[in-house]
């Protein structure tokens, strides 16, 4: 077994700094449920001081006065430090939340350089002044940094998170308080490195591991100008009140419960072959996951025979391990809280055709079988709430009009797909569906167009110019006519 990854300070000011309080935060790897590392736990005094230092950032800092191509060269140089470490990065990760190897290297590294490499271009090409005719004279309306930005993150895809967060934060010229979650800090240490390394002034990134009181206290500081929250809804409603009450800039990402519509004219092997990987992505720990699958019912149970088939073939095990397919979750919590979902889809009536347990030989860490259910309706909570698990549930519908209704019944609206062999279609089915995102015979994350969700799946939107925005200001300054 090899030591753990021990930190014995905060990131705050640009330095390591040692910690105000003694508490620390314990990260166990999920394959085996060995010591994996141990960092500091921040107080609200710690907060207090990553605030100062950003807040000096950027009041008094030179970060907010250089121009967006400066910011973007230093951004520019994260993106080539991360990718240069890509594979030590990557196993980071996978040790510290369990993501499987192959995931962690694509989900959760590269796409964070394709973030940064995205807001890189367009630190040079966004329009953040724009001069308009004016009723008595020119009118100059400038995009300015909305200031000293929180960011707090999950622990499913932490890297990734931070980056969608930071990238368009630190082009705008905003400086930021980081809190990662107490179960994936440790990449948010590397992660700091890389700035300081890439001359990212003090002050202008501060990172508090903490848990929710501690981020509480961040959110509702008085030195800070702007939330963003990647996580659960219930705290996103919480983090909305507070930043409501204060008229305070939020956005919150936060749950999911898509739908994957298998057109009539479906191809049903082909789609499934790209709907299971994206229903139980990162162990299923995915708010983007596509784990409700809706089948035309003459083909129900054609649709159930190759799902099943498809999870059934997965390989559980190690996250470190190349081969594996699906991992562990993230921590013991998680995995109680999965299989009470399994035991209720079972109570409800639903039939498990595949899983529904714990893996054979597999007698340390919080691995839950891949498990699909059939025979199901969207009034059960398996199809309603968020597992956040390698849970996939199937419903039939009747017609083209009801699949849309159903994917429609739902509280969330983040992400969705639609599969059929007519293209426009499928397509026109797609737009009827409220949500943030919708793929058509695909599943990605466009990395140049906006993310985010309608309903209970937040407020705003992240990544392209969109994403830019939402950590700017509008100013308008209306000149009088010369001469």
């Amino acid at each position: 077994m090899a030591d753990p990854i021990v930190h014995d300070t905060l990131f705050i000011g640009g330095e390591l700094v040692a910690p105000a309080g003694t508490g620390v935060i314990e990260i166990t790897n999920p394959s085996t449920e060995e010591p994996y590392g141990r960092v500091p736990e921040a107080t609200t005094a710690d907060v207090d001081a990553a605030v100062a230092a950003a807040r000096e950032a950027f009041d008094h800092g030179p970060w907010p006065t250089m121009s967006p191509k400066e910011r973007g060269d230093v951004l520019a140089a994260v993106s080539a430090a991360v990718t240069a470490d890509m594979q030590g990065i990557a196993e980071l990760i996978s040790g510290e939340m369990g993501s499987p190897l192959g995931f962690s290297l694509m989900g959760q590294v590269f796409a964070a350089t394709m973030i940064a490499d995205q807001y890189v271009g367009l630190a040079s090409t966004h329009p953040f002044t724009d001069v308009r005719p004016g009723m008595m004279g020119p009118s100059e309306v400038r995009k300015v940094p909305v200031g000293v930005a929180a960011a707090v993150i999950p622990w499913n895809v932490p890297l990734f998170a931070a980056m969608i967060k930071l990238a368009p934060a630190l082009v705008a010229g905003c400086t930021v308080v980081l809190k990662p979650a107490p179960e994936t800090p440790l990449s948010a240490y590397v992660l700091a490195q890389l700035l300081v390394d890439a001359g990212l002034p003090p002050g202008v990134v501060n990172v508090v591991p903490a848990g929710r009181e501690v981020g509480e206290h961040l959110v509702t500081h008085p030195g800070v100008d702007k939330v963003s929250f990647t996580g659960s809804t219930a705290v996103g409603r919480r983090i909305g009140a507070l930043c409501g009450e204060l008229l305070r800039p939020v956005t919150l990402e936060l749950g999911g419960k898509s739908a994957a519509i298998l057109m009539p004219d479906a191809d049903v092997a082909s789609a499934v072959a790209g709907i299971v990987p994206n229903g139980i992505m990162n162990n299923g720990q995915a708010c983007v996951a596509q784990t409700r699958i809706l089948a035309p019912r003459d083909r129900y149970a054609e649709a159930v025979e190759a799902v099943t088939e498809a999870v059934g073939a997965l390989k559980v095990g190690d996250a470190l391990d190349p081969e594996t397919e699906v991992g562990p979750l993230v921590a013991e919590r998680q995995r109680t809280r999965v299989e009470e979902y399994i035991a209720s889809g079972r109570e409800q009536g639903a039939r498990v055709t595949t899983g529904g347990g714990r893996p054979a030989g597999l007698d340390r860490g919080w691995f839950v079988e891949p498990t699909v259910f059939a025979d199901a309706d969207n009034s059960m909570r398996i199809a309603r709430e968020e597992i956040f698990g390698p849970v996939l549930t199937l419903i039939p519908y009747d017609g083209v009009d009801d699949a849309v209704a159903i994917a429609n019944d739902s509280d969330y609206g983040l992400s969705g797909s639609v599969w059929g062999a007519d293209h426009d279609a499928a397509a026109d089915v797609g737009r009827r569906v409220r949500t943030g995102t919708m793929n058509i015979n695909t599943f990605m994350m466009d990395m140049c167009s906006p993310f985010g969700g309608f309903k209970a799946s937040g407020i705003g939107r992240e990544l392209g110019p969109e994403g830019l925005e939402a950590y700017l200001e509008t100013q308008t300054i209306a000149h009088l006519a010369q001469g």
